[in-house]
C-alpha cells in the first residue's frame, strides 16, 4: 500500500496465509494519501499493519505533530469499532513514539524532540487507557531494549536507541500472545525486526 508521493511511505504484508479481506484506508484523504495502513482480517484476527507519521517537519521542527496526533486518534477510533465487533486485534508497526522513559536511552535530552513529546506520549497513553496492551512490556520490564538507532557513527554499537516500534494487542488478542520479541542484532536498517508469537487458535471463529 504505497503513498501517492513516490518513495515517501508505504506498508506491505507478506504471509503464508491469505487474508480474508484487506483495507488500506481510514476514509480521510490526508491520511490515505500517505499509504500508512493495512487492516487485514484472518478469521477472528485483525492485523493492523501501520506506519505512524513522524511529527518532524521538513525543517526538523515539530510541525507535523498535529497531523500525527490526528492520525493516532482516527486509527484508534477505527480499531475500537473492530474490537466492539468481536475481533481480536493486533496493531504492529513503527509508531514513531517512545512510550516511557525506559523506551529510549536519553529521555531527558529528548523531551522536546518529536517521538518523545508529552502530547505524543499522551496519544499513545490514550490507547493504553482504552485497554490496549504493549505486548513487549507484558514480557519484559527492563531497560536497554530498543528498535531504532540514529545512523550517526557508533550510536547503534553503544545502544543509544529508542523503542518506537510496537505490537499492541486488544485484550481479546492478548490471550493468545505467547511471546513478544525484538531482534536488535539483525542489521540492514536503522530499525530492527520485532514481533509476537501467537497461539494459532487466535484465528478461529
Amino acid at each position: 500500500s504505497p503513498a501517492e508521493r513516490s518513495g515517501y511511505s508505504g506498508v506491505a504484508l507478506v504471509g503464508r496465509r491469505a487474508p480474508d479481506r484487506v483495507e488500506t484506508e481510514l476514509g480521510e484523504a490526508r491520511f490515505d494519501a500517505e499509504g500508512r495502513v493495512q487492516i487485514a482480517r484472518y478469521g477472528r484476527l485483525v492485523l493492523a499493519n501501520v506506519y505512524f507519521p513522524n511529527g518532524s517537519g521538513r525543517d526538523r521542527d515539530n510541525s507535523r505533530v498535529p497531523f500525527k496526533l490526528a492520525f493516532y486518534a482516527a486509527l484508534l477510533e477505527r480499531l475500537q469499532r473492530l474490537r466492539r465487533g468481536g475481533y481480536r486485534v493486533l496493531v504492529m508497526g513503527d509508531y514513531n513514539t517512545a512510550h516511557g522513559e525506559l523506551d529510549l536511552a536519553r529521555p531527558k535530552a529528548n523531551r522536546k524532540t518529536s517521538g518523545f513529546l508529552p502530547e505524543e506520549r499522551d496519544a499513545l497513553d490514550a490507547w493504553m487507557r482504552a485497554g490496549w496492551i504493549d505486548t513487549f512490556r507484558r514480557f519484559e520490564s527492563g531497560p536497554g531494549h530498543y528498535t531504532w538507532w540514529s545512523q550517526r557513527y557508533g550510536v547503534r554499537e553503544k545502544n543509544i536507541g529508542w523503542r518506537i516500534d510496537h505490537v499492541l494487542a486488544s485484550p481479546a488478542a492478548m490471550r493468545y500472545v505467547r511471546h513478544a520479541f525484538i531482534h536488535p542484532h539483525v542489521l540492514g536498517s536503522d530499525h530492527c525486526p520485532i514481533g509476537v508469537d501467537v497461539d494459532p487458535a487466535i484465528f478461529e471463529r
